[in-house]
């Protein structure tokens, strides 16, 4: 009887141990205070459109971050109803991630946008915004990076007047965007050399770029003054940056945060989950894995 009741007490404890880690889960990262500061969070708004954005931003200020990437302008008010800032600027449905400046054809529409989109950006004080290469179509690449430069000429002069990075994102071309030309961190970095603009930048993807070329860490400390921008996702996969795959993202983190970057890291997996609950303790686990 004296073991049973104290395997019984045991387990009265081990359950209230349980409860009270659960519920310190859920108030990890309740005010932006439990963050540690070395590095700015930040989530990509399509990862979780499945939801309003509205209520998209209540999660992050719950979790404890105030930031989302790839915002329109039509969504802007929208987040600074919240407080919650664009960490990086996107264009209203106008700019594709195929068709980019690596092709002449595309430089006119393209340059348009981009002009017209800085000026509101400095009124809302944000800085950051993204661009693309474009597909190969058949082009090499020395001649698409001669096509960059001379589109991004035309509008690096306004960026650089009002303060606005430009950045070109890096993707995968070996699963996720096939034939796209800036897949290579190596020929991103010879663009911003040629470019010649502090104003102009690399996203770096982690996710795409352990697909493409691996040597993620070193690759960092190497270019890291190229690099104004950082995503995340999990691999393989592209979901949860858990133990389900093979980055360790507090390494990462820690790597980014060495080299004296202050700009943001947006979570860009695609959930798992089966309810909006589930999706957003999947971020949260994932700004606390990242927040080193």
């Amino acid at each position: 009887m004296q073991r049973r009741n104290l395997i019984k007490s045991l387990a009265v404890s081990a359950a209230a141990v349980a409860s009270g880690n659960a519920m310190a889960a859920c108030n990890i990262g309740a005010d932006e205070n439990n963050m540690k500061g070395r590095i700015n969070h930040s989530v990509c708004w399509w990862t979780y459109n499945f939801m309003p954005l509205e209520d998209l931003c209540k999660a992050v200020k719950q979790i404890g971050f105030s930031a989302i990437d790839l915002l329109a302008p039509k969504e802007w008010p929208v987040a600074q109803a919240y407080g919650i800032h664009s960490s990086m600027c996107y264009i209203n449905g106008t700019v594709s991630l195929t068709e980019g400046f690596n092709d002449p054809k595309f430089h006119n529409h393209l340059v348009k946008d981009y002009l017209e989109v800085m000026p509101l950006m400095v009124k809302a004080g944000y800085k950051n915004l993204i661009c693309f290469s474009g597909n190969r179509n058949g082009m090499d690449d020395e001649t698409g990076m001669k096509n960059c430069i001379t589109g991004l000429k035309k509008i690096m002069p306004m960026a650089e007047k009002n303060g606005i990075i430009i950045q070109m994102e890096l993707f995968n071309s070996k699963k996720d965007h096939p034939d796209y030309m800036a897949d290579k961190s190596a020929w991103g970095v010879e663009l911003c050399k040629r470019l010649g603009s502090e104003n102009f930048k690399l996203l770096y993807d982690i996710y795409h770029m352990q697909v493409n070329e691996g040597d993620v860490i070193q690759t960092i400390k190497d270019n890291h003054q190229y690099f104004g921008h950082y995503h995340t996702a999990g691999v393989p996969g592209r979901n949860e940056i858990n133990e389900t795959q093979e980055l360790y993202y507090p390494a990462i983190m820690k790597a980014i945060a060495a080299t004296g970057y202050k700009g943001y890291v947006a979570q860009e997996f695609i959930a798992t989950g089966k309810t909006n609950e589930e999706k957003v303790a999947a971020l949260k686990d994932a700004i606390m894995r990242c927040d080193i």
